[in-house]
């Protein structure tokens, strides 16, 4: 038999979806203390008709009944919304789109009282730091869980060299050090604006409100936790760093969420998202603004603008999975008919996968690695099947979407 799956368990015969531009190279969200580098990855789903798992849940939510889906939202504030001045719901965030909108709906539209949870970006633009502003200004309150330093740059580097993922202390924060402040602050509910699983997940995870506890919440030992590719307790023996410094990274105790009764939800599950309104929301209300030139690799300029890291990320992506930042906006703008497919492609063809050199010595600078150690990792992680250097020693992808697949 042939072999059938290449680097990251990706599927060797690469396919677009018939609807949209994401191809079947793109991972599926993973727990993220569990991550190593050897790890095999589930990728988006397509069906015999051809079209991706987003796709399909792009049609199914067209049926979907959101005036009851308010009403649900209206219950579980209801259940959970404190009448003796007290903060009742946390909204983690850093000024972006999504969790503006989320604060604002339920403080302003559902009479919650929301505290604002921020685990700040590894470097936030100029940008964020004014959209972070105006999101406070708009009348909120926020606690921020700012990380030892040292350790925040140490595991952004391990997380580059081991796992070519530049982006994981980041995502491990925002994951888990909402769920602990809401064990430490006896405030259960925890909202999220939308979730992720609506862009290539298993369909079933959008049919609930709630995320499973597996992905911010575990008993395992410290042999058994993995930051930056490298177990927790590797990182405490090597790096002389303590236990205290390294909770905010880890998963809540098991025991924790069901004394507080810990939940977290998304709101897109109660009210329809759509990324293109949720930004005029956000512009509408708390003076939201986009940058003032679309971002390198794509052709947007209000999607994931607040940390300097999202640049690395999104090119990371491209080099392991063919799919930059270009990808990611136009499926989804394909998917919500702001575009077309074609007019998603010809974006794809000129932008995808530009070198980010906008922050890319910031970035390296706070790694504590050269630029050209950042283009040897580049190269380490580069996916085989998906690249091949063109006449000129250029690498260009075997497969692109503009070829016709």
């Amino acid at each position: 038999m042939s072999q059938l799956f290449g680097r990251y368990g990706l599927p060797l015969d690469v396919k677009y979806c018939k609807k949209c531009t994401i191809n079947n190279q793109r991972p599926s969200a993973s727990i993220a203390y569990k991550n190593t580098k050897d790890e095999s990855k589930r990728s988006i789903s397509f069906g015999d008709d051809g079209i991706c798992e987003a796709c399909k849940w792009a049609e199914i939510k067209k049926d979907i009944n959101w005036e009851d889906r308010k009403k649900e939202l209206e219950t579980l504030c209801n259940k959970y919304r404190r009448d003796d001045g007290r903060y009742d719901v946390l909204v983690p965030g850093s000024g972006g789109k999504d969790s503006v909108r989320a604060a604002h709906e339920l403080k302003y539209n559902y009479g919650m009282n929301p505290l604002l949870v921020t685990w700040p970006p590894q470097l936030m633009t100029e940008m964020g730091r004014r959209n972070m502003d105006a999101w406070l200004d708009s009348g909120f309150a926020c606690y921020t869980v700012t990380p030892n330093q040292k350790l925040h740059r140490l595991l952004s580097r391990l997380s580059f060299e081991n796992l070519c993922h530049p982006f994981q202390p980041f995502t491990l924060g925002q994951n888990h050090a909402p769920m602990y402040l809401s064990t430490l602050l006896d405030i259960p509910l925890v909202m999220y604006g939308e979730n992720g699983a609506e862009y290539g997940e298993n369909i079933k995870q959008n049919e609930k409100p709630t995320h499973d506890e597996s992905y911010y919440s575990s008993n395992a030992g410290l042999d058994e936790l993995f930051l930056g590719g490298v177990s927790v307790q590797e990182i405490i023996n090597k790096y002389d760093f303590s236990l205290a410094d390294l909770k905010p990274y880890l998963p809540v105790n098991p025991y924790d969420i069901e004394r507080t009764g810990t939940q977290m939800h998304f709101l897109g599950y109660y009210l329809k998202w759509h990324p293109q309104e949720e930004y005029y929301y956000s512009v509408e209300n708390t003076d939201f603004l986009p940058n003032n030139a679309r971002t390198e690799g794509s052709y947007s300029k209000y999607s994931s603008i607040d940390d300097k890291f999202d640049w690395l990320n999104l090119y990371t992506t491209h080099i392991k999975f063919g799919i930059g930042r270009a990808t990611y906006d136009s499926a989804q703008e394909v998917r919500n008919g702001d575009i077309t497919r074609e007019e998603g492609i010809s974006l794809i063809r000129r932008f995808d996968g530009e070198y980010p050199t906008l922050y890319l010595e910031d970035c390296c600078n706070y790694m504590g690695i050269t630029v050209e150690r950042f283009d040897e990792v580049i190269e380490e992680f580069r996916t085989p099947h998906l690249w091949e250097k063109d006449e000129s020693g250029q690498w260009r992808l075997k497969y692109p979407i503009w070829e016709g697949r």
